[in-house]
């Protein structure tokens, strides 16, 4: 689908090139990257943007390798993991990013698996990142769920991964469930969802100790009726970061749709609101009993 709005061409070190839109009002007050849900292309982001951009926050967001504007797709022959996604791709678009934006240092957020590999990147370019917003998102890691839920995440993190070694991709859209992956992404997603640990064998840096020393305001945003995202889910993955946190939980009232992992993206400005209202005020550090009694 083709869009009206700027984009920034974008080489990894590795030859892969791709575009970020960029989203901006006329007077920016501050800079957000943006990193998309799984096999979701930044132009499906668009409508948020366009809403933060009417709080005065610029919005880079990235396009992951393999969809949208990417030069690759996942084939048996070309294959990549998070090391390429972390290391080459989202350092070569942060470079770019901080070459265009208002602010030295930058909110980093994303959806879903975005918002993981937003509190990756901020873990290993911390001088960089100013905060951290976290949007239907949290760790897969499938002790966070209970009953069938955690069971039926149990086997399929054992099973997509098989699927994608024998196809040689992730037929996501066959599926129905993300988009055309790499087999590489798929074991390390997969590989977090069995152990809860970032410390995918394709990276040498040891992500969790670099997450546990980052000291960063962040906001936990989650949907009502999300249940791929549960508050045991998003507090896993923020509890590995340090620093001060707001959650804030938004209902099908206030959203005006349906409060799930992706029906927001429609109906954005509730989405929006909340994150410039969490930029705007001082962050305090609410419990999750504090959350389901709100």
């Amino acid at each position: 689908m083709p869009h009206d709005q700027p984009v920034i061409a974008v080489e990894a070190a590795d030859g892969h090139c791709f575009e970020l839109i960029h989203v901006a009002p006329e007077k920016p007050a501050a800079s957000l990257m943006f990193m998309p849900g799984m096999g979701l292309s930044a132009r499906q982001y668009i409508p948020l943007a366009q809403a933060l951009g009417e709080h005065g926050i610029e919005v880079f967001i990235h396009e992951w390798r393999g969809l949208g504007s990417s030069s690759l797709r996942a084939d048996r022959a070309i294959d990549w993991g998070y090391r390429e996604l972390l290391e080459l791709d989202l350092t070569a678009a942060l470079g770019r990013t901080l070459e265009r934006a208002c602010d030295s240092r930058l909110l980093l957020g994303g959806h879903s698996l975005g918002s993981q590999f937003a509190a990756l990147l901020a873990a290993t370019r911390h001088s960089d990142c100013a905060g951290l917003v976290v949007i239907a998102g949290g760790s897969p890691y499938w002790r966070c769920y209970r009953g069938a839920r955690a069971l039926l995440l149990r086997t399929v993190f054992t099973a997509l991964p098989l699927v994608a070694r024998a196809v040689g991709h992730f037929p996501g859209r066959q599926m129905g469930f993300a988009g055309r992956e790499a087999r590489g992404v798929m074991a390390d997603w997969a590989f977090t969802g069995r152990t809860g640990s970032y410390n995918v064998d394709s990276i040498d840096q040891d992500l969790e100790a670099a997450m546990a020393e980052l000291n960063l305001p962040m906001l936990g945003l989650r949907l009502q009726d999300d249940w791929f995202v549960t508050q045991a889910s998003l507090d896993y993955l923020l509890d590995k970061i340090g620093g001060k946190r707001d959650y804030r939980t938004l209902s099908a009232d206030q959203l005006g749709g349906r409060a799930d992992h992706y029906d927001w993206m429609r109906k954005p400005r509730a989405v929006a609101e909340s994150i410039a209202l969490w930029r705007q005020e001082p962050t305090q550090e609410r419990s999750a009993a504090a959350i389901r009694r709100a």
